[in-house]
């Protein structure tokens, strides 16, 4: 009978070799990663046991309260008329305060999400649709910019400043206790987020909805840790606000090291949000992360639809990975308290998550590879020795450990079936990861070689307060 792989003795060396390397480094670093979340689980399960995770109700008729001084929000936005109507007419109307006031960035060669502002306002002279003077995109931060200027015209004019600036996106559906909220935590404080929720998507339950996976877990645990600790908090750059005097101490910290443009966010940084919450706890500024209920038992929290498509995903993701892991390593360092260095590795580990992963899934394909040659001599390639019988062993329960709670933090937040999904949606996750990290990386490149920066948005066409289709 002829041998079925007749260059099995050249080949097979290699592949033994290949095999063993790739599954010590994967076993290895999943091990590490392991130890990090451990440490975290521990942490917050030492929190529910004292009773401070349970997210308190507020009373009936809270989110009707006046402001006790103006507040602004700010939302930019580049060619977003199939959500922003949907998004303006939803706050004004979830908003009674009228000491809130909507500021909306619309570029010039961007007409039809003006028209869209505008129509969904009706008149409401709580609005203001900012012209931003400029053909768009630019960069998120610079539009930003742009509406803290028209900000700044505007308290010149009423005599006042607002007491806080809130953060949101075109797409996103507000909670009506929002901003009395906001007001009650920054009297004690200088930044709040409020948590996130990825609301299910209508004909994409994987992309779209692993998303719900991450934001369950990490908004739910992880920055309850963070902010137990005391440590630095991210801005999610939604859903979150920062105290009127902080930002402008931020204003002009960036023109004292010479900012590119007049404002407390910076275009040449892709994550300027996430930035700017580092950047409050080294000012020294309080931070918190708030997750109450109201009085009908919802979360308060900002929630949205995520992309539906992989290639969106990915491209959202890279910016992220982008703006987080290599724009923060350079921009942001590593200094700070213990805790801020922990938590900085954790926000920058993504690449080495991918390159970790991909590796993972190179290991299982060349031990499949090798099991086919059959015995004896793929039962003796797969043969394990103590080292990697250990580290398979160890990985191998953490997997199962991260599959748990992510089932039972998706349970938690959005239902059984959600908590299911999430198991087979797993190695979903870990494909967009690995192809955002490998994106990321070449703009990364990019940029050091001169390539500017610019607002690589995500595409959004639906909106969850948005009337659905009947049937």
């Amino acid at each position: 009978m002829p041998d079925p792989w007749p260059h099995s003795g050249q080949v097979l060396p290699w592949l033994v070799s290949a095999y063993r390397e790739l599954t010590v480094f994967s076993a290895f670093w999943l091990l590490v990663g392991l130890i990090d979340d451990l440490l975290v689980d521990f942490l917050w399960l030492l929190l529910v046991l004292q009773g401070r995770v349970q997210a308190r109700c507020l009373p009936l008729g809270f989110e009707g309260r006046e402001l006790s001084a103006p507040m602004a929000v700010f939302i930019p936005a580049w060619r977003e008329a199939k959500v922003i109507g949907t998004t303006v007419r939803h706050a004004l109307e979830a908003w009674p305060q009228r000491k809130m006031t909507l500021y909306v960035g619309c570029y010039t060669n961007d007409p039809d999400t003006a028209r869209a502002v505008l129509a969904a306002g009706h008149g409401d002279l709580r609005l203001r649709a900012v012209p931003i003077g400029v053909d768009g995109p630019t960069t998120k931060a610079d539009c930003l910019n742009r509406l803290y200027r028209a900000l700044q015209r505007d308290e010149a004019a009423a005599g006042r400043p607002v007491q806080a600036v809130v953060l949101h996106d075109a797409e996103d559906m507000v909670h009506p206790a929002e901003l009395v909220l906001f007001e009650q935590v920054l009297a004690d404080a200088d930044f709040v987020q409020l948590p996130v929720r990825a609301e299910p998507l209508a004909g994409s339950p994987w992309v779209a909805g692993h998303y719900i996976d991450e934001f369950a877990e990490a908004h739910t645990k992880t920055m309850v840790v963070r902010d137990a600790l005391g440590g630095a908090l991210p801005a999610a750059g939604v859903g979150c606000a920062i105290a009127r005097s902080v930002l402008g101490h931020l204003a002009q910290q960036r023109e004292t090291d010479g900012g590119e443009s007049s404002g407390p966010f910076a275009p040449e940084c892709l994550t300027e949000d996430y930035e700017v919450g580092w950047r409050i706890a080294r000012m020294g500024g309080r931070s918190r992360f708030v997750r109450v209920r109201d009085a009908g038992g919802a979360l308060v929290a900002t929630r949205a639809h995520f992309p539906a498509h992989f290639a969106s995903a990915v491209r959202q993701k890279t910016r992220w990975t982008h703006g987080i892991a290599y724009q923060g390593w350079d921009r942001l360092g590593w200094s700070g308290t213990l805790v801020d260095r922990w938590m900085a590795l954790r926000d920058r580990r993504a690449p080495m998550a991918a390159l970790v992963l991909l590796a993972a899934y190179a290991s299982l394909v060349t031990g499949l590879i090798l099991a086919a040659f059959g015995p004896p001599a793929g039962i003796v390639a797969l043969a394990p020795t103590p080292w990697i019988d250990l580290f398979l062993l160890a990985s191998g329960t953490g997997l199962m450990w991260r599959l748990v709670c992510r089932f039972l933090f998706s349970t938690h937040e959005r239902g059984l079936g959600e908590g299911l999904r999430s198991l087979a949606r797993a190695p979903l996750s870990n494909v967009i990861a690995i192809a955002s990290a490998h994106r990321a990386l070449r703009a990364y490149l990019g940029s050091l070689l001169g390539t500017p920066t610019v607002w690589d948005k995500t595409r959004h066409d639906s909106h969850p307060a948005a009337p659905r289709a009947p049937g």
